[in-house]
């Protein structure tokens, strides 16, 4: 599984750092060519000569002083994945917040390869919700985790935050380049509410925020496929996820279409405004002036001109109704998707803005799927279960 792969190795300043050298040995046993970086702290721990000698490459310590001009960014893009074992706290605020002020955070956020994370700390430390809370934002970038285990500490101590052994975190590696469910698979998803420009401060939009959208992507990455997400609200960091911020329907439509040609799936999750203003006003509307008179006329149908494409991806359609579902049934029958999704908005924790959704599945044949309320997330991967069984990549099922 690592034979050939490329891995930069991140060493931080803990005393489980004497652990790198032996997790380098296990990737070179794998067959992986390793090249290290290491914190300046880190070298008060291990010896930079000792992973010269083990990976056959001198560690970079030092952005200022090395062979390459730019070595964070060279060892970015040379590698397939990067892993940082141990990772200190700091290290791991450092990460969640984009700070790159050593050599290994700076070769972190200079990577577009998955990258695998290994914590080591006291407890305490592990345990403070600063901590928790930037492990869990390393992990909304599709950071992979291997959680420390409970164990002898520094100092003497005993609990959670030993570094996980190196051979588990050899696993965890391989893991990331398991073939996944989704792998070779092109998705193209839309998220967000449109906004539609009145003047040059006012718009017309939605209450969407663009979560499910997000959820939908961040699942299809997971599952190992390539996804485009166009989106009008804020997106996702995950390296299998492009994202294109578009903010009218106009925008939406063009970036859509142009990558449906290459998708094998479309998902097409984003709240598009109906109507625009025909002429939006170069200034700003005054209230002196009184109420303006504004035309609307319809904006692109985004959904139909991905259904008319041939050939087109498998389409999954969405579909925010209040008050009942019939209008969503006549929807999926007249634009002709292989799938839609449809919620009411206005039931409890259901529609824009929360955590949870219940939806609807309308096949082709005009049945219907009714889901429990449950997570957005769980949603997401719940759908794709579902569209995976209706496809098989080479085209839709109808």
């Amino acid at each position: 599984m690592l034979a050939g792969r490329r891995i930069v190795l991140g060493v931080t300043g803990g005393v489980a750092a004497y652990k790198a050298a032996y997790l380098a040995r296990r990737l070179i046993e794998r067959g992986a060519v390793v090249r290290p970086v290491m914190t300046e702290a880190a070298t008060h721990f291990l010896g930079p000569h000792t992973l010269a000698a083990i990976t056959g490459s001198r560690p970079v310590t030092n952005l200022f002083v090395a062979d390459d001009v730019s070595p964070h960014t060279m060892l970015g893009r040379w590698a397939d994945v990067v892993v940082v074992a141990p990772a200190t706290a700091a290290t791991i605020a450092r990460l969640a917040n984009g700070l790159s002020d050593d050599a290994v955070s700076a070769t972190v956020l200079a990577t577009a390869s998955p990258v695998v994370i290994a914590p080591a700390m006291h407890t305490e430390m592990w345990q403070h919700p600063a901590t928790v809370a930037n492990v869990e934002r390393l992990k909304s970038f599709g950071y992979h985790i291997v959680a420390p285990a409970s164990g002898p500490l520094a100092g003497g101590d005993t609990g959670v935050g030993r570094l996980a052994e190196p051979e588990q975190i050899a696993d965890a590696v391989a893991a990331v380049f398991a073939r996944g469910p989704l792998t070779g698979v092109d998705v193209l998803v839309t998220a967000g509410g449109t906004r539609e420009a009145i003047d040059r401060v006012r718009y017309l939009g939605n209450h969407s925020s663009g979560k499910m959208g997000n959820a939908i992507a961040a699942a299809a990455a997971r599952r190992g496929a390539t996804v485009t997400l166009v989106t009008a609200a804020q997106g996702i960091e995950h390296p299998r996820v492009s994202v294109v911020p578009v903010e009218s329907a106009a925008e939406m439509a063009e970036a859509a279409w142009a990558a449906a040609g290459a998708a094998d799936v479309a998902v097409m999750a984003a709240a598009v405004a109906d109507f625009r203003p025909v002429a939006s006003a170069e200034g700003k509307l005054r209230r002196s002036d009184g109420p303006p008179t504004i035309e609307l006329e319809a904006t692109p149908d985004i959904l139909g001109g991905i259904a008319a494409m041939s050939p087109r991806p498998f389409l999954v359609g969405f579909a925010a109704e209040v008050g009942g579902l019939d209008e969503a049934v006549s929807k999926a029958r007249r634009k002709g998707v292989d799938l839609l999704v449809a919620n009411d908005v206005s039931a409890p924790g259901s529609g824009f803005g929360t955590e949870t959704n219940q939806v609807t599945l309308i096949l082709p044949d005009g049945a219907t799927e009714p889901w429990q309320l449950m997570s957005k997330d769980d949603v997401a991967e719940r759908l794709w279960d579902r569209i995976s069984e209706m496809c098989t990549w080479e085209g839709p099922s109808t």
